[in-house]
Protein backbone atom coordinates (compact mmCIF):
# COMPACT_ATOMS: atom_id res chain seq x y z
CA UNK A 1 0.00 0.00 0.00
CA UNK A 2 1.32 3.45 -0.93
CA UNK A 3 1.98 5.75 2.01
CA UNK A 4 5.19 7.75 1.52
CA UNK A 5 5.41 9.69 -1.75
CA UNK A 6 8.43 11.54 -3.17
CA UNK A 7 7.54 14.67 -5.14
CA UNK A 8 10.38 15.99 -7.31
CA UNK A 9 10.10 19.71 -8.07
CA UNK A 10 8.19 22.51 -6.31
CA UNK A 11 6.72 24.25 -9.33
CA UNK A 12 2.98 24.25 -9.93
CA UNK A 13 3.02 20.46 -10.47
CA UNK A 14 4.83 19.86 -7.22
CA UNK A 15 2.49 22.11 -5.24
CA UNK A 16 -0.70 20.45 -6.46
CA UNK A 17 0.86 17.00 -5.99
CA UNK A 18 1.70 17.77 -2.36
CA UNK A 19 -1.83 19.02 -1.73
CA UNK A 20 -3.47 16.03 -3.44
CA UNK A 21 -1.29 13.62 -1.47
CA UNK A 22 -2.36 15.26 1.79
CA UNK A 23 -6.03 15.10 0.80
CA UNK A 24 -5.69 11.35 0.21
CA UNK A 25 -3.97 10.76 3.55
CA UNK A 26 -0.55 10.17 1.98
CA UNK A 27 2.79 11.48 3.29
CA UNK A 28 4.51 13.63 0.64
CA UNK A 29 8.11 14.83 0.73
CA UNK A 30 9.00 17.33 -1.98
CA UNK A 31 12.59 17.82 -3.13
CA UNK A 32 13.32 21.21 -4.72
CA UNK A 33 16.84 21.97 -5.90
CA UNK A 34 16.43 25.76 -5.67
CA UNK A 35 15.64 27.91 -2.65
CA UNK A 36 12.00 28.68 -3.45
CA UNK A 37 8.79 27.48 -5.08
CA UNK A 38 7.46 28.45 -8.50
CA UNK A 39 9.65 26.48 -10.89
CA UNK A 40 10.02 28.18 -14.25
CA UNK A 41 7.76 31.05 -13.14
CA UNK A 42 10.21 32.28 -10.49
CA UNK A 43 12.23 34.85 -12.38
CA UNK A 44 15.91 35.35 -11.54
CA UNK A 45 18.45 37.66 -13.17
CA UNK A 46 21.08 34.94 -13.19
CA UNK A 47 21.01 31.23 -13.97
CA UNK A 48 21.03 29.08 -10.84
CA UNK A 49 22.87 25.90 -11.73
CA UNK A 50 21.18 25.68 -15.11
CA UNK A 51 17.67 26.30 -13.74
CA UNK A 52 15.30 27.58 -16.41
CA UNK A 53 13.18 30.63 -15.62
CA UNK A 54 10.98 33.01 -17.56
CA UNK A 55 12.41 36.24 -18.96
CA UNK A 56 11.74 39.57 -17.27
CA UNK A 57 8.80 40.76 -19.38
CA UNK A 58 6.80 37.54 -19.71
CA UNK A 59 3.01 37.57 -19.18
CA UNK A 60 0.76 34.51 -19.16
CA UNK A 61 -0.99 33.54 -22.40
CA UNK A 62 -3.95 32.04 -20.57
CA UNK A 63 -6.30 34.12 -18.42
CA UNK A 64 -6.46 33.81 -14.64
CA UNK A 65 -9.93 32.20 -14.62
CA UNK A 66 -8.85 29.54 -17.12
CA UNK A 67 -5.58 28.66 -15.38
CA UNK A 68 -6.25 28.94 -11.66
CA UNK A 69 -6.42 26.17 -9.08
CA UNK A 70 -9.85 24.57 -9.10
CA UNK A 71 -10.65 25.23 -5.43
CA UNK A 72 -8.66 28.45 -4.97
CA UNK A 73 -9.80 31.24 -7.34
CA UNK A 74 -7.34 33.93 -8.29
CA UNK A 75 -7.96 37.24 -6.44
CA UNK A 76 -10.57 39.27 -8.27
CA UNK A 77 -8.38 42.38 -8.34
CA UNK A 78 -5.56 40.53 -10.15
CA UNK A 79 -5.40 41.31 -13.91
CA UNK A 80 -6.67 38.68 -16.30
CA UNK A 81 -3.28 37.95 -17.86
CA UNK A 82 -0.69 37.80 -15.11
CA UNK A 83 2.90 39.04 -15.17
CA UNK A 84 5.20 36.36 -13.79
CA UNK A 85 5.58 38.18 -10.47
CA UNK A 86 1.83 38.14 -9.76
CA UNK A 87 1.53 34.52 -10.85
CA UNK A 88 4.30 33.57 -8.43
CA UNK A 89 2.55 35.51 -5.67
CA UNK A 90 -0.63 33.53 -6.42
CA UNK A 91 1.36 30.30 -6.03
CA UNK A 92 2.68 31.56 -2.69
CA UNK A 93 -0.86 32.32 -1.52
CA UNK A 94 -1.93 28.80 -2.50
CA UNK A 95 1.02 27.21 -0.70
CA UNK A 96 0.38 29.23 2.46
CA UNK A 97 -3.36 28.63 2.43
CA UNK A 98 -2.99 24.84 2.26
CA UNK A 99 0.17 24.74 4.43
CA UNK A 100 2.32 23.07 1.77
CA UNK A 101 5.74 24.60 2.46
CA UNK A 102 6.50 22.41 5.47
CA UNK A 103 6.54 19.38 3.16
CA UNK A 104 9.24 20.84 0.88
CA UNK A 105 12.98 20.33 1.32
CA UNK A 106 14.62 23.26 -0.47
CA UNK A 107 18.14 23.27 -1.93
CA UNK A 108 17.87 19.51 -2.25
CA UNK A 109 18.62 17.85 -5.59
CA UNK A 110 17.27 14.47 -6.60
CA UNK A 111 20.33 12.63 -7.92
CA UNK A 112 18.79 9.27 -8.72
CA UNK A 113 15.44 7.48 -8.65
CA UNK A 114 15.78 3.70 -8.84
CA UNK A 115 13.51 0.73 -8.36
CA UNK A 116 14.12 -1.31 -5.26
CA UNK A 117 15.18 -4.95 -5.77
CA UNK A 118 11.71 -6.10 -4.70
CA UNK A 119 9.91 -3.55 -6.90
CA UNK A 120 7.82 -6.21 -8.66
CA UNK A 121 6.03 -6.91 -5.37
CA UNK A 122 6.52 -3.73 -3.31
CA UNK A 123 6.50 -1.02 -6.01
CA UNK A 124 9.03 0.91 -3.90
CA UNK A 125 11.72 3.33 -5.04
CA UNK A 126 15.10 4.34 -3.72
CA UNK A 127 15.65 8.08 -4.05
CA UNK A 128 19.11 9.56 -3.51
CA UNK A 129 19.24 13.29 -2.80
CA UNK A 130 21.97 15.83 -2.11
CA UNK A 131 21.81 18.83 0.23
CA UNK A 132 24.85 21.05 0.79
CA UNK A 133 27.12 18.34 -0.59
CA UNK A 134 25.71 15.62 1.68
CA UNK A 135 23.99 12.69 0.00
CA UNK A 136 21.10 10.84 1.58
CA UNK A 137 19.15 7.75 0.54
CA UNK A 138 15.37 7.41 1.04
CA UNK A 139 12.80 4.71 0.38
CA UNK A 140 9.42 5.78 -0.98
CA UNK A 141 6.30 3.87 -1.93
CA UNK A 142 5.70 6.09 -4.97
CA UNK A 143 7.30 8.94 -6.92
CA UNK A 144 5.68 11.91 -8.65
CA UNK A 145 8.05 13.64 -11.10
CA UNK A 146 7.01 17.30 -11.41
CA UNK A 147 9.96 18.88 -13.22
CA UNK A 148 7.98 19.78 -16.36
CA UNK A 149 9.29 19.86 -19.91
CA UNK A 150 11.34 23.10 -19.85
CA UNK A 151 14.53 21.51 -18.63
CA UNK A 152 17.04 20.92 -21.41
CA UNK A 153 17.26 23.45 -24.28
CA UNK A 154 16.96 22.11 -27.82
CA UNK A 155 19.82 23.66 -29.77
CA UNK A 156 19.93 21.86 -33.15
CA UNK A 157 23.20 23.32 -34.42
CA UNK A 158 23.65 20.46 -36.89
CA UNK A 159 20.60 21.76 -38.78
CA UNK A 160 22.30 25.12 -39.36
CA UNK A 161 25.58 24.59 -41.25
CA UNK A 162 28.26 27.12 -40.39
CA UNK A 163 26.76 28.39 -37.14
CA UNK A 164 29.48 26.87 -34.95
CA UNK A 165 32.30 26.82 -37.50
CA UNK A 166 32.16 29.91 -39.73
CA UNK A 167 29.82 32.36 -38.00
CA UNK A 168 31.76 35.07 -36.12
CA UNK A 169 28.82 36.55 -34.27
CA UNK A 170 27.19 35.38 -31.06
CA UNK A 171 24.56 32.67 -30.83
CA UNK A 172 22.52 31.53 -27.82
CA UNK A 173 19.33 29.74 -26.82
CA UNK A 174 16.32 31.65 -25.54
CA UNK A 175 16.89 29.96 -22.16
CA UNK A 176 19.75 32.43 -21.64
CA UNK A 177 17.66 35.48 -22.53
CA UNK A 178 16.63 37.75 -19.64
CA UNK A 179 16.11 41.24 -21.06
CA UNK A 180 16.92 43.46 -24.05
CA UNK A 181 20.00 45.32 -22.82
CA UNK A 182 22.59 42.96 -24.32
CA UNK A 183 20.96 43.37 -27.77
CA UNK A 184 20.74 47.15 -27.95
CA UNK A 185 21.79 48.51 -31.36
CA UNK A 186 22.49 45.06 -32.82
CA UNK A 187 21.16 43.17 -35.82
CA UNK A 188 19.45 40.11 -34.41
CA UNK A 189 18.15 36.95 -36.07
CA UNK A 190 15.55 35.02 -34.07
CA UNK A 191 15.19 31.40 -35.20
CA UNK A 192 11.83 29.85 -34.39
CA UNK A 193 8.36 31.38 -34.41
CA UNK A 194 6.70 29.79 -31.42
CA UNK A 195 5.28 31.90 -28.61
CA UNK A 196 8.77 32.61 -27.29
CA UNK A 197 10.21 33.51 -30.70
CA UNK A 198 7.33 35.89 -31.37
CA UNK A 199 7.59 37.53 -27.96
CA UNK A 200 11.34 38.03 -28.13
CA UNK A 201 11.21 39.42 -31.67
CA UNK A 202 8.69 42.05 -30.60
CA UNK A 203 10.61 42.94 -27.47
CA UNK A 204 13.97 43.18 -29.23
CA UNK A 205 12.50 45.36 -31.98
CA UNK A 206 12.30 48.27 -29.51
CA UNK A 207 16.09 48.41 -29.00
CA UNK A 208 17.80 46.40 -31.76
CA UNK A 209 18.98 47.97 -34.99
CA UNK A 210 17.02 45.30 -36.88
CA UNK A 211 15.24 42.06 -36.03
CA UNK A 212 14.76 39.17 -38.45
CA UNK A 213 12.42 36.33 -37.54
CA UNK A 214 12.99 33.00 -39.27
CA UNK A 215 9.92 30.76 -39.61
CA UNK A 216 10.00 27.18 -40.83
CA UNK A 217 6.25 26.53 -40.96
CA UNK A 218 2.92 28.29 -41.38
CA UNK A 219 1.97 30.18 -38.24
CA UNK A 220 -1.38 31.67 -37.28
CA UNK A 221 -1.29 34.57 -34.85
CA UNK A 222 -4.12 35.55 -32.53
CA UNK A 223 -4.60 37.93 -29.66
CA UNK A 224 -5.35 37.35 -25.99
CA UNK A 225 -8.05 40.02 -26.41
CA UNK A 226 -11.08 38.52 -28.13
CA UNK A 227 -14.40 39.93 -29.30
CA UNK A 228 -15.80 42.67 -27.07
CA UNK A 229 -12.52 42.75 -25.15
CA UNK A 230 -12.94 39.47 -23.29
CA UNK A 231 -10.01 37.06 -22.80
CA UNK A 232 -9.70 34.88 -25.89
CA UNK A 233 -9.50 31.59 -24.00
CA UNK A 234 -12.66 32.33 -22.02
CA UNK A 235 -14.58 32.94 -25.24
CA UNK A 236 -13.16 30.09 -27.30
CA UNK A 237 -12.62 27.27 -24.78
CA UNK A 238 -16.22 26.24 -24.16
CA UNK A 239 -18.00 22.90 -24.16
CA UNK A 240 -20.33 24.19 -26.87
CA UNK A 241 -17.40 24.95 -29.21
CA UNK A 242 -15.86 21.62 -28.28
CA UNK A 243 -19.13 19.90 -29.17
CA UNK A 244 -19.17 21.64 -32.56
CA UNK A 245 -15.58 20.48 -33.20
CA UNK A 246 -16.68 16.94 -32.48
CA UNK A 247 -19.87 17.21 -34.53
CA UNK A 248 -18.59 18.96 -37.67
CA UNK A 249 -16.16 17.48 -40.21
CA UNK A 250 -12.55 18.46 -39.55
CA UNK A 251 -12.32 20.24 -42.91
CA UNK A 252 -15.21 22.49 -41.91
CA UNK A 253 -13.78 23.30 -38.48
CA UNK A 254 -10.38 24.12 -40.03
CA UNK A 255 -12.05 26.47 -42.51
CA UNK A 256 -13.98 28.21 -39.72
CA UNK A 257 -10.82 28.53 -37.65
CA UNK A 258 -8.77 29.93 -40.54
CA UNK A 259 -11.48 32.44 -41.38
CA UNK A 260 -11.54 33.58 -37.78
CA UNK A 261 -7.77 34.04 -37.74
CA UNK A 262 -7.85 35.97 -41.02
CA UNK A 263 -10.63 38.25 -39.76
CA UNK A 264 -7.96 40.09 -37.76
CA UNK A 265 -5.48 40.37 -40.66
CA UNK A 266 -4.69 38.38 -43.78
CA UNK A 267 -1.90 36.04 -42.74
CA UNK A 268 -0.90 35.23 -46.33
CA UNK A 269 -0.18 38.92 -47.02
CA UNK A 270 2.24 38.91 -44.09
CA UNK A 271 3.91 35.68 -45.20
CA UNK A 272 2.81 33.90 -42.02
CA UNK A 273 0.32 31.24 -43.07
CA UNK A 274 -1.85 29.91 -45.85
CA UNK A 275 -5.21 28.22 -45.60
CA UNK A 276 -3.73 25.46 -47.78
CA UNK A 277 -1.09 24.52 -45.20
CA UNK A 278 -1.36 20.95 -43.96
CA UNK A 279 0.94 21.61 -41.01
CA UNK A 280 0.71 24.80 -38.99
CA UNK A 281 1.13 26.22 -35.53
CA UNK A 282 -0.79 28.81 -33.55
CA UNK A 283 0.86 31.47 -31.40
CA UNK A 284 -0.43 34.28 -29.20
CA UNK A 285 0.95 37.74 -29.90
CA UNK A 286 -0.88 41.05 -30.09
CA UNK A 287 2.12 43.13 -31.25
CA UNK A 288 3.82 40.97 -33.88
CA UNK A 289 1.49 41.97 -36.76
CA UNK A 290 2.21 45.67 -36.15
CA UNK A 291 5.96 45.02 -35.93
CA UNK A 292 5.76 43.30 -39.32
CA UNK A 293 3.63 46.14 -40.65
CA UNK A 294 6.09 48.76 -39.44
CA UNK A 295 9.16 46.83 -40.57
CA UNK A 296 10.77 46.66 -37.14
CA UNK A 297 10.56 42.87 -37.49
CA UNK A 298 11.20 41.24 -40.87
CA UNK A 299 9.88 37.73 -41.47
CA UNK A 300 12.23 35.32 -43.23
CA UNK A 301 12.01 31.66 -44.31
CA UNK A 302 14.07 28.86 -42.77
CA UNK A 303 17.85 29.35 -42.54
CA UNK A 304 19.91 27.34 -45.02
CA UNK A 305 23.38 28.17 -43.68
CA UNK A 306 25.57 30.76 -41.99
CA UNK A 307 28.68 32.51 -43.27
CA UNK A 308 31.05 34.61 -41.17
CA UNK A 309 28.62 37.51 -40.73
CA UNK A 310 25.57 36.54 -42.77
CA UNK A 311 22.56 34.26 -42.77
CA UNK A 312 21.57 32.54 -46.02
CA UNK A 313 17.89 31.55 -46.24
CA UNK A 314 16.20 28.77 -48.18
CA UNK A 315 14.70 31.21 -50.69
CA UNK A 316 18.23 32.36 -51.62
CA UNK A 317 18.05 35.73 -49.85
CA UNK A 318 20.93 36.82 -47.62
CA UNK A 319 20.94 39.10 -44.59
CA UNK A 320 24.33 40.65 -43.93
CA UNK A 321 26.03 41.79 -40.73
CA UNK A 322 24.13 39.59 -38.27
CA UNK A 323 25.45 40.24 -34.77
CA UNK A 324 23.41 37.76 -32.72
CA UNK A 325 21.44 34.60 -33.50
CA UNK A 326 18.83 33.79 -30.86
CA UNK A 327 17.48 30.24 -31.06
CA UNK A 328 13.89 29.97 -29.84
CA UNK A 329 13.85 26.28 -30.70
CA UNK A 330 12.17 24.83 -27.64
CA UNK A 331 13.20 22.18 -25.16
CA UNK A 332 13.59 18.43 -24.96
CA UNK A 333 12.29 16.28 -22.15
CA UNK A 334 14.99 15.36 -19.66
CA UNK A 335 14.86 13.25 -16.51
CA UNK A 336 18.54 12.61 -15.73
CA UNK A 337 17.79 11.30 -12.25
CA UNK A 338 15.70 8.36 -13.51
CA UNK A 339 17.59 5.09 -13.93
CA UNK A 340 18.50 4.30 -17.53
CA UNK A 341 16.23 1.28 -18.06
CA UNK A 342 13.29 3.56 -17.32
CA UNK A 343 14.54 6.57 -19.30
CA UNK A 344 14.90 4.39 -22.37
CA UNK A 345 11.24 3.39 -22.19
CA UNK A 346 10.05 6.79 -23.36
CA UNK A 347 11.41 9.63 -25.47
CA UNK A 348 8.37 11.88 -25.14
CA UNK A 349 5.03 12.06 -23.35
CA UNK A 350 3.29 9.95 -26.00
CA UNK A 351 5.00 6.84 -24.65
CA UNK A 352 3.07 7.30 -21.41
CA UNK A 353 -0.43 6.10 -20.63
CA UNK A 354 -2.57 9.25 -20.49
CA UNK A 355 0.77 11.14 -20.63
CA UNK A 356 1.42 10.06 -17.03
CA UNK A 357 2.23 6.37 -16.47
CA UNK A 358 4.76 4.00 -17.99
CA UNK A 359 2.61 0.94 -18.73
CA UNK A 360 5.65 -1.39 -18.76
CA UNK A 361 6.24 -1.06 -15.01
CA UNK A 362 5.02 -3.90 -12.81
CA UNK A 363 3.56 -1.42 -10.31
CA UNK A 364 2.05 1.99 -11.22
CA UNK A 365 4.00 3.89 -8.59
CA UNK A 366 5.83 6.31 -10.89
CA UNK A 367 3.86 9.25 -12.28
CA UNK A 368 5.09 12.00 -14.61
CA UNK A 369 3.09 15.14 -13.83
CA UNK A 370 2.72 18.10 -16.20
CA UNK A 371 4.42 16.58 -19.24
CA UNK A 372 1.64 17.50 -21.62
CA UNK A 373 1.05 19.96 -24.47
CA UNK A 374 -2.47 21.38 -24.59
CA UNK A 375 -4.46 24.03 -26.42
CA UNK A 376 -5.29 25.49 -23.00
CA UNK A 377 -3.73 25.81 -19.57
CA UNK A 378 -1.28 23.07 -18.64
CA UNK A 379 -1.60 24.12 -15.00
CA UNK A 380 -5.24 23.01 -14.89
CA UNK A 381 -4.43 19.65 -16.47
CA UNK A 382 -1.55 19.20 -14.03
CA UNK A 383 -3.89 19.51 -11.06
CA UNK A 384 -6.37 17.01 -12.53
CA UNK A 385 -3.51 14.61 -13.21
CA UNK A 386 -2.34 14.87 -9.60
CA UNK A 387 -5.86 14.23 -8.27
CA UNK A 388 -6.20 11.09 -10.39
CA UNK A 389 -2.71 9.80 -9.60
CA UNK A 390 -3.01 10.23 -5.83
CA UNK A 391 -6.42 8.54 -6.01
CA UNK A 392 -4.67 5.56 -7.63
CA UNK A 393 -1.95 5.59 -4.98
CA UNK A 394 -4.60 5.66 -2.25
CA UNK A 395 -6.53 2.77 -3.83
CA UNK A 396 -9.64 4.72 -4.89
CA UNK A 397 -8.91 4.63 -8.61
CA UNK A 398 -7.64 1.70 -10.68
CA UNK A 399 -5.61 1.43 -13.87
CA UNK A 400 -6.60 -1.02 -16.65
CA UNK A 401 -4.43 -4.07 -17.44
CA UNK A 402 -1.03 -3.47 -19.03
CA UNK A 403 -2.20 -4.76 -22.42
CA UNK A 404 -4.99 -2.19 -22.58
CA UNK A 405 -2.68 0.63 -21.53
CA UNK A 406 -0.14 -0.33 -24.18
CA UNK A 407 -2.86 -0.47 -26.83
CA UNK A 408 -4.05 3.00 -25.80
CA UNK A 409 -0.50 4.39 -26.03
CA UNK A 410 0.06 2.94 -29.50
CA UNK A 411 -3.31 4.20 -30.71
CA UNK A 412 -2.57 7.78 -29.72
CA UNK A 413 1.09 7.94 -30.66
CA UNK A 414 1.74 10.47 -33.47
CA UNK A 415 2.77 8.85 -36.77
CA UNK A 416 5.74 11.16 -37.40
CA UNK A 417 8.42 12.22 -34.97
CA UNK A 418 8.83 15.98 -35.18
CA UNK A 419 11.41 18.52 -34.09
CA UNK A 420 10.81 19.62 -30.46
CA UNK A 421 10.46 23.20 -31.66
CA UNK A 422 7.55 22.14 -33.89
CA UNK A 423 5.22 20.52 -31.38
CA UNK A 424 2.28 22.88 -31.93
CA UNK A 425 0.40 20.44 -34.12
CA UNK A 426 0.85 17.78 -31.45
CA UNK A 427 -1.02 19.80 -28.87
CA UNK A 428 -4.05 18.00 -27.53
CA UNK A 429 -7.46 19.53 -27.10
CA UNK A 430 -7.66 21.04 -23.62
CA UNK A 431 -11.24 19.92 -22.93
CA UNK A 432 -10.75 16.47 -24.46
CA UNK A 433 -7.73 15.74 -22.29
CA UNK A 434 -8.97 17.24 -19.02
CA UNK A 435 -12.34 15.51 -19.44
CA UNK A 436 -10.59 12.22 -20.18
CA UNK A 437 -8.50 12.35 -17.00
CA UNK A 438 -11.45 13.72 -15.00
CA UNK A 439 -13.56 10.76 -16.15
CA UNK A 440 -10.86 8.37 -14.94
CA UNK A 441 -10.85 10.17 -11.58
CA UNK A 442 -14.65 10.34 -11.34
CA UNK A 443 -14.74 14.15 -11.24
CA UNK A 444 -16.11 15.06 -14.68
CA UNK A 445 -19.35 17.09 -14.52
CA UNK A 446 -22.45 15.58 -16.13
CA UNK A 447 -24.09 18.40 -18.10
CA UNK A 448 -27.19 16.40 -18.98
CA UNK A 449 -27.86 15.55 -15.33
CA UNK A 450 -27.26 19.15 -14.31
CA UNK A 451 -29.83 20.29 -16.88
CA UNK A 452 -32.42 18.39 -14.86
CA UNK A 453 -31.22 19.43 -11.41
CA UNK A 454 -29.61 22.86 -11.90
CA UNK A 455 -30.43 24.23 -15.40
CA UNK A 456 -28.81 27.62 -14.82
CA UNK A 457 -25.49 26.05 -13.83
CA UNK A 458 -25.67 23.53 -16.69
CA UNK A 459 -26.10 26.25 -19.31
CA UNK A 460 -23.22 28.28 -17.91
CA UNK A 461 -21.01 25.17 -17.94
CA UNK A 462 -21.96 24.23 -21.49
CA UNK A 463 -21.95 27.65 -23.18
CA UNK A 464 -19.54 29.48 -20.90
CA UNK A 465 -15.78 29.07 -20.45
CA UNK A 466 -14.58 25.65 -19.28
CA UNK A 467 -13.03 26.93 -16.07
CA UNK A 468 -11.28 24.60 -13.59
CA UNK A 469 -14.07 24.90 -11.01
CA UNK A 470 -16.19 22.56 -13.15
CA UNK A 471 -14.03 19.69 -11.95
CA UNK A 472 -14.92 20.38 -8.31
CA UNK A 473 -18.67 19.85 -8.64
CA UNK A 474 -18.70 16.08 -8.16
CA UNK A 475 -16.56 13.20 -6.95
CA UNK A 476 -13.68 13.05 -4.50
CA UNK A 477 -12.41 16.50 -3.64
CA UNK A 478 -15.78 18.09 -4.33
CA UNK A 479 -15.71 21.76 -3.28
CA UNK A 480 -18.78 23.48 -1.90
CA UNK A 481 -17.72 26.78 -3.44
CA UNK A 482 -17.44 25.45 -7.01
CA UNK A 483 -20.95 26.42 -8.11
CA UNK A 484 -20.60 29.98 -6.87
CA UNK A 485 -17.12 30.27 -8.42
CA UNK A 486 -18.54 29.28 -11.82
CA UNK A 487 -21.48 31.69 -11.62
CA UNK A 488 -19.23 34.60 -10.59
CA UNK A 489 -16.31 33.97 -12.97
CA UNK A 490 -17.21 36.89 -15.24
CA UNK A 491 -17.37 39.23 -12.25
CA UNK A 492 -13.77 38.39 -11.38
CA UNK A 493 -12.85 38.85 -15.04
CA UNK A 494 -14.33 42.36 -15.26
CA UNK A 495 -13.34 43.55 -11.78
CA UNK A 496 -9.72 44.59 -12.59
CA UNK A 497 -10.91 46.36 -15.78
CA UNK A 498 -13.45 48.62 -14.11
CA UNK A 499 -11.04 51.06 -12.55
CA UNK A 500 -12.99 53.89 -14.16
CA UNK A 501 -16.78 53.65 -14.19
CA UNK A 502 -18.78 54.76 -17.23
CA UNK A 503 -22.54 54.74 -17.75
CA UNK A 504 -23.63 51.81 -19.92
CA UNK A 505 -27.28 51.06 -19.21
CA UNK A 506 -27.75 48.14 -21.60
CA UNK A 507 -30.32 45.37 -21.24
CA UNK A 508 -27.73 42.61 -20.89
CA UNK A 509 -29.60 40.66 -18.24
CA UNK A 510 -32.76 40.20 -20.31
CA UNK A 511 -30.67 39.18 -23.31
CA UNK A 512 -28.96 36.54 -21.18
CA UNK A 513 -32.31 35.11 -20.12
CA UNK A 514 -33.49 34.86 -23.73
CA UNK A 515 -30.24 33.17 -24.69
CA UNK A 516 -30.69 30.60 -21.92
CA UNK A 517 -34.20 29.78 -23.11
CA UNK A 518 -33.07 29.38 -26.71
CA UNK A 519 -30.00 27.38 -25.72
CA UNK A 520 -31.85 24.85 -23.58
CA UNK A 521 -32.87 22.50 -26.45
CA UNK A 522 -29.36 22.72 -27.94
CA UNK A 523 -27.77 21.75 -24.64
CA UNK A 524 -30.24 18.90 -24.15
CA UNK A 525 -29.50 17.53 -27.63
CA UNK A 526 -25.75 17.85 -27.17
CA UNK A 527 -25.85 16.19 -23.77
CA UNK A 528 -27.85 13.29 -25.18
CA UNK A 529 -25.52 12.81 -28.16
CA UNK A 530 -22.38 12.95 -26.05
CA UNK A 531 -23.78 10.41 -23.61
CA UNK A 532 -25.02 8.08 -26.35
CA UNK A 533 -22.00 8.46 -28.64
CA UNK A 534 -18.90 9.11 -26.52
CA UNK A 535 -16.28 11.32 -28.10
CA UNK A 536 -13.14 9.71 -29.41
CA UNK A 537 -10.00 10.41 -27.42
CA UNK A 538 -7.77 13.35 -28.11
CA UNK A 539 -5.80 13.32 -31.31
CA UNK A 540 -2.66 15.07 -32.54
CA UNK A 541 -4.42 17.84 -34.44
CA UNK A 542 -3.75 21.54 -34.33
CA UNK A 543 -5.64 23.53 -31.74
Amino acid sequence: MVRRVAVIGAGVGGLVSIKCCLEEGLEPTCFERSEDIGGIWRYTDSKEGGRVSVYRSVITNTSKEMSCFSDFPCPEDFPNCLPHGLLLEYYRMYARHFDLLRHIRFKTTALSVRRRPDFATSGQWEVVTETDGIQESHVFDAVMVCTGHYQEPCLPLASFPGIDTRFKGQYLHSQEYKDVEAFRGKRVLVVGIGNTGGDLSVELSHVAAKVFLSARSSTWVFSRVSDHGFPFDMVSTTRFNHFLDWLLPSAVTRRIRFRKFNSWFNHANYGLASTKSSYFKVIINEELPFCLLSGTVVLKPAVKEFTERSAVFEDGTIEENIDVVLFATGYVFSFPFLEEPIRSLFNNNRSLYKCIFLPQLEKPTLAIIGLVQLTGSVMVATEIQARWVTGIFAGWNKLPPTSKMMADVLKKKPPVKRNPSEREDLKMSFISYTDEIASCAGIKPNVLRLLLTDPRLALVIFFGPCTPYQYRLVGRGKWSGARDAILTQWQRTLKPLRTRVVDDSSSGSSGWRWMCLLALPVALTAGFLLSKYPQPGWSPRAG
